[in-house]
């Protein structure tokens, strides 16, 4: 299982697909199937049934998953569309996400 540099509550930065271009927060994760679910990207129609008897039906947009290879993390500093590096955190073993354009180290999403 790889170690996808997109994290939950990330902003990211859509590169191909019908939305390309578009920005979101990421929802949820799939690292097994490199997956990303982000929020307002790559909707689909999903007719959902009455819930009550006397309610009506109706059809909702729900975000599908895309894959990982066509999103960015955008730089919470910056705001490029980045590909993060991993570095040593200075004084520990710990490896970090950090920008390349402007070398600041990119925090973990709360």
């Amino acid at each position: 299982m790889k170690n996808l540099d997109i994290m939950k509550n990330d902003e990211v930065y859509v590169l191909a697909g019908k939305d390309k271009g578009k920005t979101g927060k990421v929802m949820s994760v799939d690292p097994r199937a490199f997956k990303v679910t982000v929020e307002g990207v790559n909707l689909a129609k999903k007719h959902q049934k009455p819930r009550r008897r006397g309610a009506s039906g109706e059809v909702v947009d729900i975000p599908m998953p895309i894959h990982y290879s066509n999103l960015r993390l955008l730089c919470p500093h910056c705001k490029a569309p980045v590909r993060p590096r991993r570095q040593l955190v200075e004084g520990s073993t710990r490896r970090q996400r950090s920008c390349p354009s402007c070398k600041k180290y990119i925090e973990k999403p709360k």
